[in-house]
């Protein structure tokens, strides 16, 4: 444990020169600068440190390890089910498997490759999987572990797998190849056997053409030694095994896609490319028994149906005592181009249709017994679909299908913003449990979910968890993320508080997004008051309040007019610019405090203080939930849109909120519904901006119509990807998932310095270089000379790898990838170009546009506009001389630039409802390189002070009297009262560095340069173990942790390059070492940083494998096993084995070791040999108890017979005597 004495280090350097420097730098990774302190205030200053702070945080306490992934495995192409363990396995184009059982039970492996997974096998019931990719190489999973690991891979060199079977109880895999071979593959040692069948043997000789790849393998439910291949080019042979000949060939001139058995092995069914069943019997091989066209229409003439689309797949399942089924996907008529993917179900003469909302990719039909000679009794049908999972119940006659209970649903809508809380309040999860169950679908089967393997307990971690995700069509999901599992709690629509846009009206009312214009883009929660605000792509802020009871009520809103323009800039004076001289003077340039409430009419196109959307005027019904408090829109000025909300906060004790833009900041009183601050960012500083800039004269005319300058997403910049790029839910995978280069390595150029957001100036410099820094560097702090390009407006979540063209000369890659990560345009608005937004997190604080404060940037760049990137409410010290702490609003820009807001509220509830709120720049202004991303305030305990808020009462409760009517407030500090009015520290992390300043005497403590290479993407302040740490991540992929106060590098892990922007975006950090980001469009990665949770992890995921008997295989009878074939008497290890058929040919596949462990291939050796190793492996599993139960069976034993010895002894002792004798 370190401990820190700052009044020792304050007091030894009180007497050194204001320019020597002091401190020792500390190694941080990734191009981290060194951490370095800078002692600034004297002996009798205010707030100087006066006891000892303990940092009992150390670098044993963290480790990055992934949890588990949540959501639709992306890009799904495989579906596997082991019918006796009851899980499921899906595998992807990406390379990954997803293994599925009861709820809880949830597993994530990914192939190194990459390569999809073309095709997955259970062993049944033996703890393994068999997954075939891609690239030609099979793998043997052992998921008698927690983390399934692979134990072989065999890699084929010169052919192509197309195919693979793996009987039930056998441990030989068949291979079909793309040239038309059959390869056997012994499961045990993963090596190919020497009997191969050729397709030159199996078809007939007389045969001219190749007979295409193989597309199907199984071997004959009647006899085991008899496999049934099918050729893609519409020829099935049935091949012996032990003959090596073939006994039966069918050919048909349509290409076959599947084959289904009948359970007895006499006939077979093939689906084929015309949309046509085959039905064929064993005994007549020439023709078919039967062949229907399902879907097709009957010609009047007696012709042949007419010709369909392919039947991709067909099952072919018996019942003891109804009609079979018969199940296929695809077959529609091509005259119903229109018509949805569906699964056709026959059972006897009913056809029933199901029609699906996406593509099929595979679907299983699960049946009671595993063993394919048996009445297969059908009871479901697990359907893969693109973007989707579902289960139809074949025991009800119309077909329900199963309540899922996954969350496969979080891209129901495109994920565009997420945040994480853990260790919230308790009675939250039931709470909105309670207000979403309401909202429940009906017509579900009532049944039990299928597919109910494995097994799942609640771990050892009990705090609550919530992740919120945010929407492109406007609704808000909350989750319960309890225990490493997600289930969703509660689903509010933001868009309905606004008026739906009627088809045509587009362009006659407010020019909207075009689509989605009600997607979240930033999110901000308050547990502790439920309080819940939104800001949406249209420029909006919609401000939620917690009921639980119905309400009918008008929504208010108001709207706000944020726009500001100023002229090219002028260097900086060199003298010292005196702060604000008091807070009156800048009353003045408070402009439009009331708001916009009047809409100005339009002359021609100008359009002018209007919304984006239409509030709802009208009263409107609001369940039990959240329920709109306030509506805040931003207007359009002069012509030109509103532009995107880049920062929000609010705080439900003070009743405001705050947002921010590139424009300005505006505050907003909830209790009173008015407008108290709508201010450009440069007004801010007021005579504190080092750059004079002029205010432009407005604009009269428009070099372009209003109706082209809109947020239309990418679709004007590019028009070939209008098409292409949607933000419909469609477009989610029409994207590919490629990596966008982010070449962060060639930021190291001679201009970095510029580009890394600071100049070469001397604040700069001492900033950097360990210099003490002195009030008068702070009033100097430099600011950017030219601003930044307007920014563009909202495109979808689909368009996140979409790689923006670079075309303006002297931005090198860091800037290239700022307008990749953050949507910035490269044009201006003199070029005519429309602008357009870019999704930003809650506190996208990651809005870093870090831009060069020299004037040596491209011309382009001609707006000087400062975004609001965080924004925090707390109780602090706003000015050097405060004796005490008041509320303030901390406001930090995308220019590295702090300024500190002075919030005067009214004493009492009463005055609150009437009485203004006053809000004025304290004068206070701090520096950092790069945006501001995050701050926090720790007491002078070094302990977190969160923020004041108001304790959750509800608003529509009829039962409250007065007394209850009133406010609570909790003012939060976990030091004592007396300690508060002391000092305080404040926390600042920007994109570049982070800084501790003690308040109020504005001291820099210590500054650590996390990074000058890259920039960070986001930043939090979180507890762990009772105490608390920065936890940054960084656009290079690095994962860091810096102790609070003193900014020690604790972890610094290479964890996860930024390959597309959609990580950047959701990444986020939470309390208790946890953190997640998307890490597909479909999928929510979870990881922690904590040692303790790494270690832990084990008991909290669930087991995928449990022992289960195999059912027993039905009794025969004595006739059908004297006539129903020589199954039972079918030795494969004697056919197969090296002794008969030789080896393999060494070039034709090469086998890998894989990388289970000692424990993988205990487990996996379960599941492939004899019964004598099964049954020492299952003694293995059990090995513990069974010891236990040994020794103390043996124990007893020990103490029975010396029992005995002593009872005996005795016996002798007192035979002879009589009773008196004792």
């Amino acid at each position: 444990m370190k401990k820190f004495n700052f009044r020792k280090v304050l007091d030894g350097l009180t007497a050194s020169s204001p320019g020597g420097s002091s401190g020792s730098g500390s190694g941080g990774g990734s191009g981290a600068g060194g951490g370095s302190m800078h002692p600034g205030a004297t002996a009798g200053a205010a707030g100087t440190p006066r006891d000892e702070i303990q940092e009992t945080l150390t670098s044993d306490y963290f480790q990055i390890c992934k949890t588990v992934r949540h959501g639709f495995p992306y890009l799904p192409t495989a579906l596997a089910f082991d019918p006796v363990q009851k899980i499921l396995a899906i595998g992807t184009r990406t390379g990954a498997i997803r293994i599925l059982g009861r709820p809880g039970v949830d597993c994530y492996c990914q192939q190194e490759s990459g390569a999809a997974v073309l095709q997955l096998q259970f062993l049944i019931n033996e703890g393994a999987l068999v997954s075939a990719s891609a690239d030609d190489t099979l793998h043997l999973w052992n998921l008698r572990q927690k983390r399934p690991a692979i134990l072989h891979s065999l890699k084929f060199n010169r052919e192509r797998i197309t195919y693979c079977h793996l009987p039930f109880q056998s441990k030989w895999l068949y291979v079909g190849t793309e040239r038309g071979n059959t390869h056997i593959v012994n499961i045990e040692s993963f090596i190919l056997s020497g009997y191969v069948i050729m397709w030159n043997k199996a078809i007939e000789l007389s045969t001219k053409t190749h007979p295409g790849p193989v597309v199907h393998l199984s071997d004959s439910p009647r006899d085991e030694g008899k496999l049934l291949i099918g050729y893609e080019n519409g020829t099935v042979v049935l091949w012996d095994l032990r003959s090596k000949r073939a006994d039966l060939r069918a050919y048909y001139d349509e290409a076959i896609h599947s084959v289904a058995w009948h359970h007895e092995g006499k006939q077979f069914m093939c689906s084929h490319s015309d949309g046509s069943l085959t039905l064929w019997n064993l005994k007549s091989p020439n023709r078919p028994f039967q062949t229907t066209i399902p879907h097709g229409k009957i010609q009047r003439d007696g012709k042949k149906p007419e010709s369909c689309k392919p039947i991709l797949k067909v099952e072919y399942k018996t019942c003891k005592n109804s009609e079979p089924f018969v199940i296929f996907s695809g077959g529609l008529s091509y005259d119903k181009a229109c018509r949805r993917p569906s699964l056709t179900i026959m059972h006897g003469k009913a056809i029933t249709v199901l029609e699906m909302d996406h593509p099929i990719v595979d679907f299983l039909t699960l049946c009671e017994t595993p063993y394919p000679n048996e009445f297969q009794e059908p009871y479901a049908v697990v359907v893969l679909l693109e973007k989707d999972l579902i289960v139809v119940d074949l025991t009800q006659s119309n077909f329900p299908i199963f309540e899922n209970p996954y969350p496969i649903d979080i891209h129901e809508s495109p994920v565009t913003c997420t945040e994480y809380f853990a260790d919230c309040p308790p009675d939250l999860i039931p709470v909105l449990y309670s207000v979403g169950a309401k909202h429940k679908k009906q017509g579900y089967s009532n049944k039990e979910w299928p597919v109910s393997g494995g097994a799942w307990n609640l771990g050892a971690q009990t705090y609550p968890e919530i992740i919120i995700t945010g929407h492109a069509d406007g609704s808000v999901k909350f989750w319960d993320a309890s225990a490493i599992t997600l289930q969703m709690l509660y689903k509010l629509k933001t868009s309905k508080v606004f008026e739906k846009q009627k088809l045509g009206e587009g362009k006659t009312t407010a020019e909207i997004v075009e689509e989605d214009p009600f997607a979240v883009q930033m999110m901000y929660w308050c547990p502790e008051s439920r309080i819940f605000c939104v800001a949406g792509v249209s420029a909006y802020v919609v401000v939620y309040k917690f009921s639980k009871h119905e309400v009918n009520t008008e929504i208010a809103s108001l709207e706000v007019r944020l726009q500001y323009e100023v002229e090219d800039i002028i260097t900086p004076e060199p003298e010292i610019i005196p702060p604000f001289p008091d807070a009156s003077s800048q009353l003045p340039s408070l402009k439009n405090l009331s708001g916009s409430t009047n809409t100005v009419a339009c002359e021609g196109m100008m359009k002018d203080s209007i919304p984006c959307l239409s509030v709802k005027t009208r009263p409107v019904r609001m369940p039990p939930g959240y329920q709109a408090d306030l509506v805040i829109q931003l207007v359009w000025v002069d012509g030109e849109p509103p532009q995107q909300i880049t920062s929000l906060a609010v705080n439900s004790a003070y009743g405001l909120v705050a947002f921010g833009n590139c424009n300005g900041l505006a505050v907003v009183d909830l209790m009173q519904k008015t407008v108290l601050l709508s201010m450009g960012t440069l007004d801010l500083y007021g005579s504190s901006d080092p750059y004079q800039r002029q205010p432009r004269s407005p604009r009269k005319s428009k070099q372009f119509a209003a109706d082209n300058f809109c947020m239309r997403g990418l679709s004007n910049f590019y028009p070939d990807l209008t098409k292409r790029i949607r933000t419909s839910y469609q477009s989610l995978t029409e994207l590919s998932d490629s990596p966008v280069s982010l070449e962060l390595e060639r930021c190291k150029s001679p201009t970095s310095d510029h580009v890394n957001g600071h100049c070469t100036s001397p604040t700069s410099q001492s900033c950097s270089s360990g210099k003490r820094l002195s009030s008068a560097d702070v009033t100097k702090a430099n600011r950017r000379g030219p601003g930044r390009p307007p920014f563009r407006k909202a495109q979808s979540a689909a368009c996140m790898e979409i790689s923006l063209p670079v075309t303006t000369e002297g931005y090198i890659s860091r800037r290239a990838m700022l307008q990749q990560l953050h949507g910035i345009s490269t044009f201006s608005q003199d070029e005519r170009h429309c602008t357009a937004h870019t999704w930003m997190n809650k506190e996208n604080r990651e809005n870093s546009f870090s831009r060069s404060r020299s004037s040596s940037v491209s011309s382009i760049d001609r707006d000087s506009k400062e975004a609001i990137t965080a924004l925090y409410f707390v109780e602090s010290f706003a000015r050097k001389n405060d004796s005490a702490v008041s509320p303030c609003l901390w406001v930090g820009t995308g220019l590295g630039m702090v300024l500190i807001l002075s919030l005067n509220l009214p004493a009492s509830d009463e005055l609150r409802q009437t009485e203004p709120v006053m809000v004025s720049p304290s004068g206070t202004v701090l520096t950092l390189k790069g945006a501001v991303l995050t701050f926090t305030c720790l007491d002078c305990m070094g302990t977190l002070t969160h923020p004041p808020y108001e304790v959750w009462r509800d608003p529509n409760s009829a039962d409250d009297g007065e007394k209850t009517r009133k406010r609570k407030l909790v003012m939060h500090s976990p030091s004592s009262s007396q300690d508060m009015g002391d000092h305080q520290f404040a926390v600042i992390c920007s994109e570049k560095q982070a800084k501790v300043f003690s308040l109020p005497s504005q001291t820099c403590l210590y500054v650590h340069n996390i990074t000058e290479t890259s920039f960070l993407l986001r930043a939090d302040v979180v507890t762990l173990c009772n105490s608390v740490c920065l936890a940054c991540f960084c656009a290079n992929g690095h994962i860091m942790t810096l102790s609070l106060p003193s900014l020690r590098p604790l972890l610094d892990i290479n964890y996860l390059p930024v390959t597309d922007m959609r990580i950047a975006r959701t990444f986020c950090f939470t309390n208790e070492g946890q953190a997640l980001y998307l890490s597909s469009p479909t999928e929510i990665q979870r990881l922690t940083y904590s040692q303790e949770m790494c270690d832990n992890l084990q008991d909290m995921l669930g087991d995928l494998f449990t022992p289960v008997e195999t059912p027993e295989a039905q009794n025969r009878g004595f006739l059908k096993g004297l006539f129903g074939g020589s199954g039972q008497a079918f030795d494969r290890e004697e056919l197969f084995g090296e002794a008969t058929a030789g080896k393999a040919s060494r070039s034709l596949a090469q086998h890998i070791p894989g990388s289970g462990g000692i424990e993988g291939v205990r487990g996996a050796a379960g599941g492939v040999i004899g019964d004598l190793t099964r049954a020492r492996i299952a003694l293995d599993e059990r090995g513990q108890k069974l010891g236990e139960l040994d020794e103390r069976t043996a124990s007893m034993m020990a103490s029975a017979e010396a029992f005995s010895k002593h009872a005996h002894e005795v016996m002798l002792k007192y035979k002879d005597k009589k009773w008196y004798q004792f």
